[in-house]
């Protein structure tokens, strides 16, 4: 698919045994990028190697990547196709009204598209994914998409998100999304052009609850502590901006995804609390290849009072080390082309009352104190 190479055979794979001990044992791939030394440590969909696995790649590299017995060589692997839905089958799928034509040369497009859901019902989703077509994928950088009441309603709630190495979102057990009867789905896309004509027609995916069946809790995903003055002088790293988000209610944090573009490098959240105590959430390499969702297990989900604010650090690189930059003579600012920049976290969570939230509290200490 997207990689430069293929290692699906030893012959193939053999050449790049240098550069494949490089990369893993940097943990650059496979691409997971949470700092394995600060904040919240318990993941779903945890794919990074475990540090003897990557130690047993880089004993076989150094001691010249021998060949095995081909008699002990298991069956090749089946890999699904690309343009799969990755949360499964959905149970209805509602694409951009019309096929888009992406010509093979012009400047980065963004425009949005409105599709009615077509449901005559109310129904919660617990998976929903936003996928270009097969052909579109080379053309997408982004499809943000959002539920509305009308066309010029600007109140919707945030839907989904596709970027570059991002799947579909699977919810908490208990959690939900409301898709109301009637609802407009307007899709945000971002199209750059490729050097040949690209036609693509991006579709959400959802999976229902059963009819009748409602989730215990709302779950939100939203771009919180979003910082539109960035200031990133040409050829400087380390550059850092700092955000904030208040909470209003108490919260359950299920999941956290940087948002950055080309000169992103590292982005950090923590809890200001109440108190003026700050706790330490997440820490995560930024690399713009790769727009990962870190879910949290259930046991370690942070659980934040009222009254906590959600404190985003964000450093950018314009220097010329960084290899996604597309000038390190060119200051950057805020905006909405990959060769401009952002700073925002996406994050998922559901609200608890205050009892819900002493019993959370109650119920973590409980399991700490066992352990």
């Amino acid at each position: 698919a997207i990689a430069p190479m293929s290692l699906m055979t030893y012959a193939e794979s053999r050449p790049w045994a240098r550069a494949i001990k490089d990369k893993v044992s940097t943990r650059t791939m496979p691409p997971w990028y949470i700092d394995k030394n600060v904040g919240v440590q318990g993941f779903r969909y945890d794919r990074s190697l475990t540090d003897d696995q990557i130690a047993t790649i880089v004993a076989w590299v150094d001691a010249g990547a021998p060949r095995g017995n081909p008699a002990d060589m298991p069956p090749p692997r089946e890999f699904a196709a690309r343009d799969i839905w990755h949360i499964g089958e959905p149970d209805w799928i509602v694409p951009i009204p019309e096929p888009f034509t992406v010509p093979a040369d012009g400047a980065n497009w963004w425009g949005d598209f409105f599709s009615d859901s077509g449901l005559t019902e109310d129904r919660w989703i617990k998976a929903v994914e936003t996928k270009p077509s097969a052909e579109g994928f080379p053309v997408v950088h982004h499809a943000v998409t959002r539920l509305q009441e009308t066309e010029d309603d600007d109140t919707g709630d945030f839907l989904n998100e596709y970027a570059q190495g991002k799947n579909g979102d699977a919810f908490p057990a208990g959690t939900g999304r409301l898709v109301k009867a009637g609802s407009i789905i307007r899709f945000n896309m971002h199209y750059a052009s490729i050097g040949k004509e690209t036609t693509d027609r991006t579709s959400v995916g959802l999976q229902f609850y059963p009819k009748g069946e409602e989730p215990e809790k709302e779950l939100f995903s939203r771009a919180l502590a979003q910082n539109f003055d960035l200031d990133i002088p040409p050829g400087e790293d380390e550059v850092r901006h700092d955000s904030y988000h208040p909470f209003e209610t108490n919260i359950r944090l299920t999941g956290f995804q940087p948002h950055l573009h080309n000169r992103g490098k590292r982005q950090c959240i923590e809890a200001i609390l109440p108190d003026g105590n700050t706790q330490t959430i997440s820490c995560a390499t930024w690399d713009f290849g790769w727009h990962i969702v870190y879910n949290y297990e259930d046991d370690v989900q942070p659980l934040l009072p009222k009254g906590t604010f959600l404190h985003t650090i964000t450093w950018h690189d314009n220097s010329a080390g960084n290899r996604w930059n597309p000038d390190p003579r060119n200051w950057a600012g805020f905006g909405q082309r990959s060769s401009d920049d952002m700073s925002f976290t996406w994050t998922s969570y559901y609200e608890l009352d205050d009892d819900e939230f002493a019993a959370a509290v109650e119920e973590r200490q409980e399991m700490t104190d066992n352990n």
